[in-house]
């Protein structure tokens, strides 16, 4: 539960806009996106030709408006960018708040093969930002050895509006339910205590194995579902009157990507897996034009499992950051812009965040228990105390004068 007495403070949603490396099969006459500075990026028209890197500055800022599109965010990451400084710009700052009871969710957005999974997950020469924030929470609490910490984690994946644990060999499809503080809860979900950085790899690389990817002629490796990985550290304090538990939680989803059939040449099974995944990314983009739009008082969450899962992250108790992969190939046009309005759209919104403390006041038989205990010490210290007194006057009557 929110701590009690403090105040919700507003956050404002960070997104942060990363371009993706071209492959060689990518690479042509014109790179339709390019970054102006670390904050913004210029989306130049689709017809665009005779376009030269060294005057990019100076045409950008001669060009009509429309002729091209220009995009602020709170940071822009180029293709050079790995995941190691795009982690320290954006999601290690808050791993101390994750320590002091706050909510964090970090999701990656964009079309399938933009890098969403390399983002999040990495490789073994190249960790993603799942990896690199759970090496900095161990390293955080190692080096806090007053309070008593405690680490869990899940991993689940929604594919065709279900759900399942990615942390089991087999796992039956779960139930989403909404728990005491109209939170969303997976019933049966796993939660496994961790106590080293190696455990935490382990799940995160059977999980990963786990997930539903397929190839297509979009992407070798499409993710076919959306993996999301939660990791909660708890801090018991206790006095003689009360316990209390500071709760953080971190949760990173990784998206599967939009992508269009005939892009994909998908039939059969992949096709409609390619069309749950459109629906229930749809749903997420209704959402945040919802909430991004000033006035507008209901938001679908109900409309897909993904958003309800993602409720707290978009409007309730979280400090969110969205990372909106894109490609600045010609080819990935259509897709870049659709990323980079969904993207614009959800520097809009706004949560409200507060540190989750749980304090349990002790029951009547501990009450009981310190009652005895400080009538034992209260007696012990009266026998010593009486003991002194006879002591002293003891000497006193024995002592001589001196002449």
């Amino acid at each position: 539960m929110p701590k009690a007495g403090a105040e919700a403070s507003q956050e404002k949603l960070v997104v942060c806009v990363r371009l993706k490396p071209l492959l060689d099969l990518e690479e042509g006459p014109l790179e339709v996106l390019r970054p102006v500075d670390d904050k913004l990026v210029v989306l130049l028209p689709k017809n665009a030709t005779n376009f030269h890197k060294k005057d990019f500055a100076a045409r950008s800022a001669t060009r009509k408006k429309d002729a091209e599109r220009r995009y602020a965010f709170d940071l822009v990451a180029g293709a050079t960018v790995g995941n190691r400084s795009l982690y320290e710009q954006t999601l290690a700052k808050a791993i101390s708040d994750i320590q002091a009871g706050y909510n964090v969710t970090v999701f990656a957005y964009g079309a399938t093969g933009s890098g969403k999974t390399h983002t999040m997950i990495g490789s073994s020469t190249e960790p993603g930002l799942i990896p690199l924030a759970v090496e900095d929470m161990f390293s955080c609490i190692k080096h806090d050895a007053r309070n008593g910490w405690e680490l869990t984690c899940s991993f689940l994946e929604v594919y065709n509006e279900s759900i399942f644990d990615l942390t089991r060999h087999t796992s039956e499809p779960l139930d989403l339910r909404v728990g005491p503080n109209n939170e969303p809860v997976v019933a049966g979900l796993c939660h496994h205590k961790v106590s080293s950085m190696d455990t935490v790899q382990r799940i995160l690389q059977r999980g990963n194995a786990r997930r539903k990817t397929e190839a297509t002629d979009a992407n070798q490796t499409s993710s076919r579902s959306h993996a999301v990985f939660e990791m909660t550290a708890k801090r018991g304090e206790r006095n003689q009157f009360s316990k209390s538990m500071t709760c953080g939680k971190l949760t990173m989803v990784d998206l599967a990507g939009a992508e269009r059939a005939k892009d994909t040449q998908n039939d059969g099974k992949q096709l409609r897996d390619g069309a749950s995944i459109n629906n229930s990314l749809l749903a997420l983009a209704n959402c945040i034009n919802a909430l991004g739009k000033k006035g507008s008082s209901h938001v679908p969450f109900r409309n897909s499992k993904l958003t309800r899962l993602l409720q707290d992250a978009l409007c309730g108790n979280s400090k969110t950051l969205m990372i909106a992969n894109v490609s600045s190939s010609l080819f990935q046009y259509d897709h870049t812009v659709n990323t980079l309005k969904y993207a614009d759209r959800a520097k809009e919104i706004k949560t409200k965040v507060i540190p989750t403390v749980d304090v349990i006041r002790l029951h009547i038989t501990e009450y009981q228990r310190l009652i005895a205990q400080l009538q034992a010490e209260n007696r012990v210290l009266r026998e010593e105390n009486s003991e002194l007194r006879s002591r002293t006057l003891h000497g006193s009557r024995h002592s001589v004068p001196v002449e």
